[in-house]
């Protein structure tokens, strides 16, 4: 059981860096203070790693055969990845850096599963374009709707606030379901009377207290840093994101929460004008999304070849 300590460790890491794109929004705009969107957060993220969480799990365990020596290198060297750009306050991609490491392990045990890994990444590539096209139809939506219910605008945006904090919610536990795979999927069978169900619970657990202890930053970077959200597109923001990270829960494939968020808000300043876009923070955090594959991949590699 030693190994599992490493997926712990990456699930604090992992719930430290993406809370911020399902409650950054909300955080920054003191709609709801970091202590209750936290605690929300942390909840709805375990409800989700329980209830929806092992299909991601079965998906990352058929990657590469594992040893309990190689399970600590893997889960180690992603968690150091992404620890490394949460100091940096960079969201970035949990799913890429634990891919990354896997992907080095196997290179370096030519013991690589090609077939499961071209499928995760062509759902990366998948995520913000998919993130992108639900947040221009839910613009669309919100628009039309808003337009043809009369309401001042102080009662539109405590409604948007308040559907924030629902949205969040949800986000919270597609992220759940989504990412726990990511924290504890590679240990799926290699521990005897440990089940898939129970590795969904103690990541859902690891990635809720990353959540409450250090995740601040990030929510700051993501909820203010990228273009500047207001009530409406702050909800459409965080709801497509949320849709988008759901369907590959059902799906069966760890996906990046960073990369959909990022996503949703340049579909919206593509709508109202990419002019609201902060280029130089997008520029930093694609950056850290190339790097982040290639350090845990290098890092994997190094610890094999050390050990």
């Amino acid at each position: 059981m030693l190994p599992l300590t490493g997926g712990l460790y990456l699930g604090w890491a992992l719930g430290a860096n993406d809370a911020a794109n399902v409650f950054g929004t909300a955080v920054a705009s003191r709609i709801i203070t970091f202590r209750k969107a936290g605690i929300l957060c942390s909840v709805s993220i375990i409800l989700g790693a329980m209830l929806q969480g092992t299909a991601g799990i079965h998906t990352l365990s058929g990657l590469t055969e594992q040893t309990a020596r190689t399970l600590i290198i893997v889960s180690v060297s992603a968690a150091f990845t992404v620890t490394l750009m949460t100091m940096k306050s960079l969201p970035i991609s949990t799913s890429q850096a634990i891919v990354g490491a896997i992907a080095g392990l196997g290179l370096a045990t030519d013991n690589m599963h090609w077939a499961g890994l071209i499928k995760v990444i062509a759902c990366w590539i998948a995520t913000p374009i998919g993130a992108m096209f639900f947040s221009c139809i839910i613009y669309k939506l919100l628009s039309v709707l808003i337009k043809y219910i009369p309401m001042s605008i102080l009662t539109r945006d405590k409604i948007l606030w308040g559907g924030l904090l629902v949205v969040g919610t949800y986000g919270s536990y597609a992220l759940g379901a989504n990412n726990v795979a990511n924290a504890t999927g590679i240990f799926s069978g290699q521990f005897a009377g440990v089940s898939d169900g129970q590795l969904a619970l103690f990541g859902g657990i690891a990635i809720a207290i990353g959540v409450l202890t250090y995740s601040k930053r990030i929510m700051m970077t993501v909820g203010s840093g990228i273009m500047p959200l207001d009530a409406f597109t702050a909800f459409t923001a965080v709801a497509s994101m949320a849709v988008t990270v759901h369907i590959f829960a059902v799906i069966g494939v760890p996906v990046s929460t960073s990369q959909a968020i990022v996503g949703s808000i340049i579909g919206i300043g593509l709508i109202r004008g990419t002019h609201a876009i902060k280029f130089g923070v997008l520029r930093n955090i694609m950056i850290g999304w190339l790097l982040t594959p290639v350090i845990s991949l290098i890092l994997a590699a190094a610890g094999y070849a050390i050990l």
